[in-house]
């Protein structure tokens, strides 16, 4: 949650109340609804393997019910690899080359922290927070212009 509140706290100018119309979009409302959900459904599976894989292990780095063991488990049949890539490839690669090049041509402060918050909550929350974000600076940029 650190990283979301600084990247509130580092672009008021975004995050500030509009002039006209309402606080939160439509649109704003179901970025952020699909990010919460995105949270709620990987932490539920998240502590589900915990449970079941960890043992007694009280290592979250290595052993059974770490991430080592997580990642591993990515790649365990090619179904499984094939999802595995794909979320690797779009969470550690694309999704800061997007925001971080993105948000800085938006001029949106800190941009980095949206893949940062990507550790701690989801790909998808990141993700969404990043297009709440850009949509929220768009619709307040077209109030000013009207």
């Amino acid at each position: 949650m650190a990283a979301v509140w600084f990247v509130v706290a580092s672009n008021p100018a975004i995050f500030r109340r509009p002039a006209t119309g309402p606080l939160i979009s439509t649109l704003e409302y179901v970025y952020y609804l699909a990010g919460i959900a995105s949270i709620a459904v990987g932490w539920y599976f998240n502590i589900r393997f915990v449970t079941e894989y960890a043992d007694g292990n009280t290592n979250p780095i290595w052993g059974d019910g770490s991430w080592a063991q997580y990642i591993e488990l990515m790649y365990v049949n090619p179904a499984a690899g094939s999802a595995g890539q794909d979320y690797t490839i779009g969470n550690v690669i694309l999704l800061p080359l997007m925001t971080i090049i993105g948000g800085r041509r938006r001029g949106i402060s800190r941009p980095w922290l949206f893949f940062v918050s990507s550790l701690f909550t989801s790909f998808a929350f990141a993700w969404a927070f990043y297009l709440a974000t850009t949509e929220r600076q768009r619709r307040l940029a077209e109030c000013e212009t009207s």
